[in-house]
């Protein structure tokens, strides 16, 4: 190719990527999508589901809101442990997302933006390269860890600051990352085993022993966990108010469920209308001591016998990791995201935590991302939009001259 060619693909490659940017953040639980020059994306299961009332039907992403009867709704998820295993969920799922009933997306003229688990496997970013690339036909693509758009934007609101230790919370785990002007600290990665979906079906267990069998009620019982539980500042001292009887108990609520006739999402009851006694036929579930020790686990996993570090050792174990002097500014610049954040008391109870483990000499300082779930979502509209972005790229015409070796060399996961 002439230099007056490349410089030409070079232009064409720059006006098309900052003016077409379709963002994919493919969740282990849920997707966030979105062209880069709209304000907010578009939020779905990352799942195929199906439903006992209706078997003939399978439920795709977001049309399980479809559903007249959610109950006993079973998952069928393309993730397994943070990563990708099941190709044909996970494409019907696309196929749907970029369809018109959804997005209407046309790849053929679009660059995509599409992330990745920390340390994914070699053999799952070729193949997502090549369907991207073979069948969806974009004509670039960016293949980048979420934590690595969340830090970008962090940075851009941020400016001053040097380093960010990044705590990205989420469905199947929870990763503790360090970032040293921009790079990961690999070495100093530290992933944590427990996410939503073990808080999620601990839940189910603890109502079920003591309640209402819920053990096929993921759909409902995952709704319950974001409505009713909370993370604790003092464990013990809600541990005593739990054990007290009548109003003394701040603590214990009525929760209604749903029966998908009337009431299509359960909800909380205040303290004063808690009272055990249903008001117009409603069940009820009433949540005592689970509403926090549920998600404790995430900061005491050993609790139910996992043998983890909680989140907040980690977090102090993965600073420790780094050299010495980038410590005082990961401790100043711990930021969350993902959607265990978004439990009340989170990021109160980080920070309580690591201040009382770090150096009395280090400041400590926490942000909650504003919208802990699209936080790496719309630090892919921000990158979208820089510089250096069409650098980042590999375009179409890249992967048909190299294959999956140009995606190797280019995307430094």
């Amino acid at each position: 190719m002439s230099k007056p060619e490349a410089r030409f693909e070079g232009r064409a490659c720059k006006q098309l990527t900052m003016a077409n940017v379709f963002i994919l953040d493919n969740g282990g639980y849920t997707i966030k999508a979105g062209f880069s020059n709209q304000n907010e994306c578009r939020i779905m299961p990352n799942a195929v589901m199906k439903a006992k009332s209706e078997r003939r039907r399978p439920f795709v992403g977001d049309q399980v809101e479809d559903c007249r009867d959610a109950s006993g709704l079973f998952y069928i998820l393309p993730f397994q442990k943070g990563y990708l295993v099941n190709w044909d969920v996970q494409k019907t799922v696309w196929d749907y997302l970029f369809g018109k009933e959804c997005l209407n997306v046309n790849h053929s003229n679009s660059t995509t933006v599409i992330t990745e688990p920390i340390f994914n496997f070699s053999s799952i970013q070729e193949a997502i390269s090549e369907i991207f690339f073979e069948e969806y036909e974009v004509d670039a693509l960016l293949r980048i860890n979420g934590s690595d758009l969340s830090v970008h934007k962090y940075h851009r609101d941020h400016p001053r600051e040097l380093c960010c230790l990044l705590v990205d919370s989420g469905f199947s785990s929870t990763h503790i990352v360090p970032y040293i002007q921009g790079k990961k600290e690999k070495k100093a990665i530290v992933r944590v085993d427990i996410g939503g979906k073990i808080l999620t079906n601990h839940l189910k267990e603890i109502i079920s022993y003591r309640q209402l069998n819920v053990m096929d009620e993921t759909y409902v019982i995952n709704q319950v966990k974001e409505d009713a539980c909370f993370v604790s500042q003092g464990f013990f001292a809600d541990m005593k108010i739990v054990r007290n009887r009548g109003k003394d108990n701040t603590i214990l609520r009525d929760y209604v469920l749903p029966d998908f006739t009337t009431i299509k999402r359960g909800y909380l009851k205040s303290h004063e209308e808690s009272t055990g006694k249903a008001v117009n036929g409603e069940q009820l579930i009433r949540l005592n001591n689970e509403r926090f020790t549920v998600p404790e686990l995430l900061f005491n996993p050993s609790d139910v016998g996992i043998q983890e570090m909680g989140i907040t050792e980690a977090i102090v174990y993965a600073i420790e990791k780094c050299p010495t002097e980038t410590r005082p500014h990961l401790y100043k610049n711990i930021l969350l995201t993902g959607g265990n954040c978004h439990f009340p008391g989170f990021q109160e109870r980080v920070y309580k935590d690591v201040r009382s483990m770090a150096p009395d000499e280090y400041d400590v300082n926490v942000t909650l991302a504003k919208n802990p779930t699209t936080y790496s979502w719309q630090g892919g509209a921000v990158i979208s939009r820089s510089a250096h972005f069409p650098e980042m790229l590999v375009t179409r015409r890249e992967w048909e001259e190299n294959g999956f070796s140009i995606c190797q060399s280019r995307f430094h996961i």
